[in-house]
């Protein structure tokens, strides 16, 4: 019975086309919409506590 799987590290060439073809990893979500988000309750906040401070 014969072998149909090709060993990628079999010669060079072919290591070498295996590792440029390896599947990417998406991209990680950016965080700016998170930190604008709490940025801008953190400003309400201290408003809202200077406001009934000073009311």
């Amino acid at each position: 019975m014969s072998d149909n799987s090709v060993d990628p590290s079999g010669n060079t060439e072919a290591f070498r086309a295996f590792t440029q073809n390896a599947p990417e990893e998406p991209a990680a979500a950016s965080k700016t919409p998170l930190i604008l988000g709490v940025a801008t309750v953190a400003v309400v906040l201290v408003a809202l506590i200077a406001w009934l401070a000073l009311g």
